[in-house]
């Protein structure tokens, strides 16, 4: 599903990766582990589209990032601290963005937002949603539209106990749909109950470790 080849990539003269090689197989949850500035937020940024390396390629459901495409098809991504509309509610944020694929409805919306734990008919603004719900809001954004894969840095993050146990839950359901998932996380018990591989990410290098 993912194939990562010898890839490298140097910003202002810093190597932040160093000739990455690895295979993310369908259907399976995938763990990325390290420090930060390890460069596990950097390779999911190449593997999206959002940086091109200095070196190697990148081919996502067999489509070479960068030349057969510029973004890869079917993919929900949560990298970083998810970015929304801060005056408009949490579905209106949705509705504007699945506008632009038109690949669902509102109804489909709504379901998504329950599925995540969110009420599609609260009206409070996302400013003043809490860090717990904006996560469950980028949740919603990432699986709105079924995609196969999933590439999520921290989606724990900001979550409280219930809300991880819920998030994990779900995401071992995606699994079960045959979902493709790339999570970067600090939390040793989310990698140990979720992922059937775990690579190591240390000083832009990265070594398979289950």
């Amino acid at each position: 599903m993912i194939d990562v080849n010898n890839v490298s990539l140097i910003i202002k003269k810093t190597e932040i990766l160093k000739k990455i090689n690895i295979e993310f197989e369908k259907g399976k949850i995938h763990g990325l582990i390290g420090r930060n500035g390890s460069g596990k937020t950097m390779l999911m940024k190449c593997i999206c589209g959002f940086i091109k390396p200095t070196e190697g390629t990148i081919f996502v459901s067999d489509k070479q990032i960068g030349k057969d495409c510029d973004f890869p098809e079917s993919v929900g991504i949560i990298i970083e601290t998810p970015g929304f509309i801060p005056y408009y509610s949490g579905y209106k944020n949705l509705k504007l963005l699945a506008d632009l694929n038109k690949k669902i409805n509102g109804e489909q919306i709504r379901e998504t937002m329950k599925k995540v734990g969110l009420d599609p008919d609260l009206k409070r603004h996302v400013k003043k949603y809490s860090l717990g719900m904006r996560q469950r809001l980028g949740l919603a954004q990432a699986i709105m539209e079924n995609p196969d894969t999933l590439i999520l840095d921290e989606p724990m993050n900001g979550l409280d106990k219930d809300g991880v146990g819920d998030m994990r839950k779900y995401l071992l359901d995606l699994k079960k749909q045959g979902k493709t998932i790339l999570i970067a996380s600090h939390s040793a018990e989310d990698i140990e109950i979720l992922c059937d591989t775990v690579c190591e990410m240390d000083k832009g290098k990265l070594k398979k470790i289950l």
